[in-house]
Parts: C-alpha cells; structure tokens; sequence
C-alpha cells in the first residue's frame, strides 16, 4: 500500500465543542478494513513551540508549572503556542522572552514534532537559541512560573529519568543531544 494513500473514508464530521484554543470534533468513519466506526480528533489553533536556549558553557533554562490536564507540576523547556499567522520563529523569539526574559542572537529549527498523532493534529517546532542575554520575565497571567538554569547533561538525565516527560521537551533535548553530543 503506498504510504500516502488514506485508508479512512469520512462519512461525518461536526464539531463537538471548540475554544480559542481547541475543537474537539466527531467523526463517523469507514475504518480501513471498511467497517463503520467513530474517530474523535482535537485540532489545535495554534503551533506548539519549543525553545533550548543555550548558553557558551553549555547550561540551558528549564521552566517548571502546575499542568492543570495532568494535575501535576512540570518541568519543560520554554514553550508555548504560536499563532498560525505568525512565523514560529517570531512565536519562539516571544516565548522565550515571555518566560525567561532571555533573548537570543542566534536559532535554529531542529526538530518538527507532532505530539500525539492519535488523537490530534497538534504541530510543533522545536528551536536552538544561542548567543544569549538576559532580561525581565513576563508570563501571562495565567502562569506561574519557575525557571531554572542546569547544566543540558542534568536535562538530558531529567528526561532518563522520568522527570521531565513534556513530549516537545524531551524530543528536543534528544535531538539536540545527536547533533551536539559534545555539549552534554
């Protein structure tokens, strides 16, 4: 079977509930083997953006938050959403600012992700920043945030063990780790 070809066929589609953020949709479906069966998808408004800012000793900035959907606290790389109509550079250069305070000379695009393709269409790109320097902070005031600063290496063994599982945080430390291994 060519990879490219959908084996789904929708028969329905409506909209189950929807937010700034969010739509939640039902689908009625042909399944692949053609069987009638329901498919539910959360389709998200904005781009999930991911940011490792890194430093010349190779320490990095990890921002720690209550999850409400997890009911758990978090610790993550700086991230957030990015409006469609916005370049996700331009998103990642204001997240990073937005709840760190740092800025950076330097980025690069290291890894695309989709979060969980099982259930959402959610998006992300994950960035590098380099050549950093330092401001105020300025969450939104729907976050409280704690932001801390370890050694990439200290990231990396969060993320082995267990505490850091955030899905773009650990892809990108991953990633970053293949193309810097050095640095860790």
């Amino acid at each position: 079977m060519p990879e490219r070809k959908n084996p789904w066929t929708r028969l329905k589609e409506s909209t189950v509930y929807e937010n700034d953020w969010i739509r939640v949709e039902h689908h009625d479906v042909l399944n692949p083997s053609k069987k009638q069966g329901i498919y539910g998808k959360v389709h998200f408004k904005n781009i999930a953006i991911g940011i490792i800012p890194v430093d010349h000793d190779h320490n990095t900035w990890l921002v720690g938050q209550y999850r409400y959907p997890l009911d758990n606290y978090s610790w993550e790389i700086p991230e957030g959403g990015g409006p469609l109509y916005v370049a996700p550079l331009d998103s990642a250069k204001r997240e990073l600012k937005e709840e760190t305070g740092i800025l950076a000379d330097r980025w690069k695009a290291i890894q695309e992700i989709h979060t969980s393709n099982s259930v959402t269409d959610e998006y992300g790109i994950i960035f590098l920043a380099e050549n950093l320097s330092f401001g105020p902070s300025r969450p939104e005031d729907s976050e409280e945030l704690k932001v801390k600063k370890v050694r990439l290496r200290d990231a990396l063994k969060m993320v082995f063990d267990g505490k850091i599982t955030d899905s773009l945080s650990v892809a990108g430390l991953l990633k970053l780790k293949t193309l810097e291994p050095s640095w860790f």
